[in-house]
């Protein structure tokens, strides 16, 4: 039904909650009308219902079965009608409640989530007609005919017992691997938090494959299949009878270890075994595993508090590249709050709550003002001034983050132009994120800001971090090179805490390298920051580009980066960030007292806010 019923009427795979045509209502009212229907819904991703054919359930709370076929595979479970706590109206006749995840589009990808219940009487009445007719005949029958038929009548009970019972086992069972789905996971976690409760510790684990998707992509989802089948038995012949491996859905398996004294020990072993070779389709293929993991109850006591902390933990291992990682809350920023703010944010910018400070940055020869870095802040009506770590990681996860760095690009370069009485040689840095660089069209809005704006390309300054250069190269550098061909410089900021290869930055139309502030603030009493800073700027000064040293505190510092060779200073020693109104009075001041040959008054340094793309 879900295929040939109701995509196709989705075919340009828009999100459910765009709202449905009327051409859209008729064709699913003409599907529900089927007998055999007893109801059927569509949800959004989220769950909440956005057509009913009974316009049953149109404000009532996300089924979790729904959220679960959201993400994973479909979900059957035998119920009754209006059994749902949040169901209207009296309970019903039993029936097959069944969910399943909606895909559309081209390329396919998820748009919802049908949900139908199917009768379950007709089941219910062939055990019935079959146990009516098997009396009748016993009634009239012969006493020969009275053993034939006794036969006759197990024989169909054990059929219609091991129907009931594979029906069940698939409720609860992964249709690929045999393996328990994410529902039956979720009440083994549950019955084996209990023990925990009692002191036998348990480890739960997320395991996801890394670079799944190129064995699709290349070999066809039907030998990604094949690779997970035998990954599957893998993880199962591999662990004990009390533990618990199942997956979740895709390429995502869960393991339970239960009263494991060294869980992230037998989870390496675990991944090991994951490593090792498969033989797909003649080919000798190896995938490597980023695993999650959390110990009950230090880690929680809810199943689902755990999954997620898990999930967390999977994530930052895969970002790390390091194999095996257990949860740890300061790696953790998923943020109720932070989710509020972003749901917000849109609005902020278009209601004018956004502000830019700036930090100046002056060459360390001279002391002359080459160029401000705009940072972002959010006047919030409620909450007051936030700082962008609290809201731009989480809008870096969507593509609200170009519209926020086009709100940036633009202020920015607004402000700039009207320095350029007196400071027409002034420049403005901004900072980008890697999702906005990967972006095919990221030089072209650059540049029809500067456009817009009537200002000059030589006076911006991009700054991207080295993750943002290794996050897609291909693309970083075409967009990089498009903006170095008209004119606008480009600078890798927080240098020497990433990846990037030397050759590939030697390739790139990079114009300046800055110093991370965390090799800045004690080079003088730490010998190995000294030496990472002189060899930043010997690298940058063989390179041809310009380097800059940010963090710059105090004078001893500001005296060793001259030492060095280093070009430019930023830090609270020059100035803190500050809006634009003080900004033009700041330069002013020290315009005066450098003509007046005296030293400008500095602002008291302060403790430095982490800095984030754009702001």
């Amino acid at each position: 039904m879900a295929q040939t019923g109701v995509e196709p009427l989705f075919p340009e795979g828009h999100p459910l909650t765009a709202g449905l045509t009327e051409t859209q209502r008729e064709g699913l009212s003409r599907l529900a009308s089927n007998k055999n229907i007893l109801r059927m819904r569509l949800r959004d991703l989220s769950g909440r219902v956005v057509w009913s054919a009974d316009d049953s359930g149109m404000n009532a709370t996300p089924e979790d079965e729904a959220i679960e076929a959201a993400t994973g595979g479909p979900v059957a479970v035998l119920t009754r009608l209006n059994a749902d706590a949040n169901d209207d109206g009296p309970t019903g006749v039993q029936a097959v409640e069944v969910y399943r995840a909606l895909e559309a589009g081209d390329p396919g990808r998820r748009i919802g989530v049908l949900e139908i219940y199917l009768p379950y009487a007709p089941i219910n009445q062939e055990v019935s007609v079959g146990l009516h007719t098997l009396y009748r005949d016993l009634g009239v029958g012969l006493g020969a005919l009275y053993l034939t038929l006794l036969v006759i009548s197990i024989s169909m009970s054990r059929g219609l017992r091991q129907e009931v019972k594979f029906n069940a086992f698939l409720a609860e069972h992964d249709h690929l691997t045999d393996l328990p789905n994410r529902t039956l996971f979720h009440r083994r976690a549950a019955t084996a938090l209990k023990k925990a409760r009692r002191g036998q510790p348990v480890a739960i684990a997320i395991i996801d494959l890394d670079r799944f998707k190129d064995v699709n992509d290349t070999l066809g989802h039907h030998n990604g299949d094949r690779l997970l089948t035998e990954l599957a038995r893998r993880l199962d012949v591999n662990t004990r009878p009390e533990d618990t491996v199942a997956r979740l859905g895709g390429d995502e398996f869960g393991v339970i270890l239960t009263g494991a004294t060294d869980p992230e020990e037998a989870l390496w072993r675990l991944r090991e075994i994951i490593d090792r070779e498969v033989e797909v389709s003649g080919l000798p293929l190896s995938l490597e595993s980023s695993v999650g993991y959390v110990v009950a109850p230090e880690d929680g006591n809810n199943v689902d508090d755990l999954l997620q902390r898990a999930d967390v933990a999977m994530y930052v291992a895969k970002g790390a590249h390091s194999g095996v990682v257990r949860y740890d809350a300061e790696q953790d920023d998923y943020d109720a709050a932070k989710l509020g703010l972003i749901a917000e944010l849109r609005q902020a910018i278009d209601a004018g709550q956004l502000v830019l400070h700036y930090q100046p940055k002056a060459a360390i020869a001279d002391g002359k003002v080459e160029a401000v870095e705009a940072l972002v802040r959010w006047e919030h009506p409620v909450r007051g001034l936030v700082y962008p770590d609290s809201f731009i990681p989480v809008a870096e996860q969507t593509d609200l983050i170009d519209k926020l760095t086009d709100w940036v690009l633009a202020r920015a370069l607004d402000d700039i132009k009207a320095t350029s009485g007196r400071y027409a040689g002034l420049a403005v840095a901004v900072n980008v994120s890697a999702r906005s660089l990967s972006k095919r069209d990221f030089a072209g809005r650059v540049q029809a800001a500067l456009e817009e704006a009537g200002v000059p390309p030589t006076r911006l300054i991009i700054e991207i971090t080295e993750t943002a250069l290794i996050a897609d190269p291909e693309r970083a550098g075409s967009a990089l090179a498009e903006l170095d061909g008209a004119g606008v410089r480009v600078s890798i900021d927080d240098f020497g805490q990433g990846q990037t290869s030397l050759g590939y930055l030697s390739n790139l139309p990079v114009h300046e390298l800055k110093i991370d502030k965390s090799f800045v603030f004690d080079m003088l009493s730490n010998p190995a920051h000294a030496a990472i800073v002189r060899s930043i700027v010997d690298l940058g000064h063989n390179l041809q580009l310009r380097v800059v040293a940010e963090g710059v505190e105090t004078d001893d510092v500001l005296g060793g980066l001259r030492e060095t060779g280093c070009d430019v200073a930023q830090g609270y020693l020059l100035a803190r960030p500050m809006g634009f109104l003080a900004l033009q009075a700041w330069l002013a001041e020290r315009t005066r007292a450098r003509r007046q040959g005296g030293k400008p008054a500095r602002r008291r340094p302060v403790t430095a806010k982490r800095k984030v793309p754009v702001g």
